[in-house]
């Protein structure tokens, strides 16, 4: 339930146009634009979980968007936005220490939007796709729905906007321990789908690497959504 593949992830071999972006949390009124990104960002997971068409997996997304609460709330997201303010880029940070409630939240916004029989088998298949895409521990920040505006594909817009939240995660912030008196010692991760290679290249190149499998796939999960988990490291 926490999709994060980008639709196609920053590319070695293109040439990098310059582009004038700036970085900033995402707003409610982002929701209409963020939408259609969280979704390129695991067509096949929100696919096999909601089990709906696009469009209606988009709409959902832009009504959990503007929520206040939540995974899919505009507050965990931080976006790159161009000269007149619109996001072509996005991410999400969910901290485990903060996320006890998300699985209720969701499953409140998916009966709110599509009722209660058609929520029923959606969290079903939600419970099979967690455990493949586990929810953060309490020791971890879950980076997620990671994309870019597909004309910006392969720009080097997602490595930047990582590197921005990274430099956010530094400062205080409500994913980080800053003003404790301790360490900020969460591990960062993410999950990418072992068929998607360039995704998984980029993340090696952001400094991630894979953590050792859990648990075997389940029986139940498609086998195109198999995944990885991979834990930030930072570059050499």
């Amino acid at each position: 339930m926490y999709a994060v593949e980008p639709a196609r992830a920053d590319s070695p071999d293109r040439e990098h146009e310059p582009l004038a972006l700036r970085f900033r949390a995402a707003r409610a009124g982002d929701s209409e634009t963020c939408a259609p990104l969280i979704f390129a960002s695991g067509v096949r997971e929100f696919g096999f979980f909601l089990g709906e068409p696009a469009d209606a997996c988009i709409q959902f997304l832009a009504f959990a968007f503007a929520s206040k609460l939540g995974r899919f709330s505009y507050r965990r997201h931080r976006v790159a936005v161009t000269d007149d303010d619109q996001p072509v880029a996005v991410l999400a940070l969910h901290d485990g220490r903060h996320a006890w409630f998300d699985d209720p939240h969701v499953a409140l916004m998916l009966v709110w939007f599509f009722g209660l029989r058609r929520t029923v088998r959606m969290l079903l298949r939600g419970l099979v796709l967690e455990s493949e895409l586990p929810a953060p521990k309490s020791t971890q920040t879950l980076i997620a729905h990671c994309a870019t505006h597909e004309r910006l594909r392969g720009t080097g817009v997602f490595s930047t906007l990582f590197a921005d939240a990274m430099r956010a995660r530094e400062q205080v912030s409500p994913w980080t321990r800053a003003g404790r008196g301790e360490p900020d010692r969460h591990q960062l991760v993410l999950d990418v789908l072992v068929s998607n290679k360039r995704a998984y290249a980029l993340y090696r190149r952001l400094g991630f690497v894979e953590l050792p499998r859990r648990a075997p796939v389940s029986a139940r999960l498609p086998g195109e959504l198999e995944s990885v988990r991979m834990e930030w490291v930072g570059k050499e």
